[in-house]
C-alpha cells in the first residue's frame, strides 16, 4: 500500500481493532472500570505513537501482528497520560477528543483507576504476546517502554511542566521539559517498532536521533496549534496553556519563530532519516504528517 493516507488510515484501523479486542470486555466486573478504559482508549485520537511503530518496523521487515502489540502498548500508555493529564489535581480539562473526559463522564477516583489499569495493561500485552525475534529483544522493549514512562520519561516531564506554571524557563529548560514529557513516549514508539524487527546498531542510532526530533517537532506544532486552533477542531480547549500561564514555544518565541523552529526539526528529522540504509519513506511522511496536521 503505497499511498500514505490510505496507509495511515488502515494503520489506524488496525490499532482500534487490537485495542478492541485486548482491552477487557465492558460487560466484564467490575463493568464501570472497564468501561471507562474503553471510553479512554478507544473511538479517537490520530494514534500518532502506533503510526510511529509501525512505519519503523515495516523499514525493519517487522511482522506486523509483532509491531501491534508494541503498538498497542505505547497507545495504552498515552491514553492512561491523558486520562491523568485531565485531572483536576492536573490540567484540570472537561474535553478531550471532541467529548468529555474520563472523570467528567465518569468520575475523579474511576479516571484514577483507569489510567491505573490502562498502563498496566500495557505492559501485561508486551509480556504475553510475541513482540520480537528473541525473550532477550523483548525484555529490551520492555525496558525501554518503562523508562519512557516513567520518572526519567513521560512521568518525570509531567512533572517538571506542573512545577514551571508560572515561572520563565529558557529554551533550553523547555526542550529538556518536552524531551521527556512528550519526546520519550514518540521515541519509544519508533525504538519499539525498529526492535520488532532486525534493528542493528547503527540503525538504531538512526532511529533514536530521527524520533528525538520528531518528538520536539510535535511537540512545537502542537503548540502552534493550541495557540492558532480552535476548541471544536481540535477536540480539545483551545488557548489553555496561555490561560494557565504555562511555557510553551509560542510563548516564549513567539507565533513566527515557533514556526520557523517547526520548520527546521522537520528538515532535522529529514536528515537523521537519511542515515537509515532502509527504506523509511513512512517516517518521512509521518514527519511531514506531524507539520502538517490540523489537530
Amino acid at each position: 500500500m503505497n499511498d500514505f493516507p490510505s496507509w495511515m488510515a488502515m494503520i489506524q484501523r488496525r490499532t482500534e481493532t487490537a485495542l478492541e479486542r485486548w482491552l477487557p470486555a465492558a460487560t466484564t466486573a467490575p463493568a464501570r472500570l472497564h468501561a471507562a478504559m474503553r471510553y479512554s482508549a478507544l473511538g479517537g485520537g490520530k494514534r500518532m505513537r502506533p503510526l510511529l511503530c509501525h512505519a519503523a518496523g515495516e523499514a525493519l521487515g517487522a511482522d506486523a501482528q509483532r509491531v501491534d502489540v508494541a503498538a498497542c502498548a505505547v497507545e495504552l500508555i498515552h491514553a492512561y497520560s491523558l486520562v491523568h493529564d485531565d485531572l483536576p489535581c492536573m490540567d484540570d480539562d472537561v474535553l478531550r477528543r471532541g467529548r468529555p473526559t474520563c472523570h467528567v463522564e465518569y468520575d475523579e477516583a474511576t479516571a484514577l483507576l483507569v489510567g491505573d489499569a490502562l498502563q498496566t495493561l500495557a505492559f501485561q500485552l508486551l509480556a504475553e504476546h510475541a513482540a520480537a525475534s528473541s525473550p532477550e529483544r523483548q525484555l529490551t522493549m520492555l525496558t525501554l517502554l518503562a523508562q519512557a514512562a516513567g520518572s526519567r520519561g513521560m512521568a518525570g516531564g509531567q512533572a517538571i511542566d506542573l512545577a514551571a506554571v508560572g515561572m520563565a524557563l529558557t529554551v533550553e529548560e523547555l526542550e529538556f521539559m518536552h524531551i521527556h514529557k512528550t519526546g520519550a513516549l514518540i521515541r519509544a514508539a519508533v525504538l519499539l517498532g525498529a526492535h520488532a524487527g532486525d534493528a542493528d546498531e547503527k540503525t538504531l542510532q538512526a532511529l533514536t536521533h530521527y524520533a528525538n526530533r520528531a518528538g520536539l517537532l510535535f511537540q512545537v506544532v502542537d503548540d502552534i496549534l493550541d495557540a492558532e486552533g480552535n476548541t471544536v477542531t481540535l477536540g480539545k480547549t483551545a488557548g489553555k496553556d496561555a490561560a494557565q500561564d504555562k511555557p510553551t514555544y509560542v510563548s516564549m518565541l513567539g507565533l513566527a519563530r515557533a514556526k520557523e523552529l517547526a520548520a527546521r526539526l522537520r528538515e532535522e528529522a529529514h536528515d537523521a532519516l537519511m542515515l537509515c540504509t532502509r527504506d523509511t519513506a513512512r517516517l518521512h511522511a509521518l514527519t511531514d504528517y506531524i507539520v502538517d496536521r490540523q489537530f
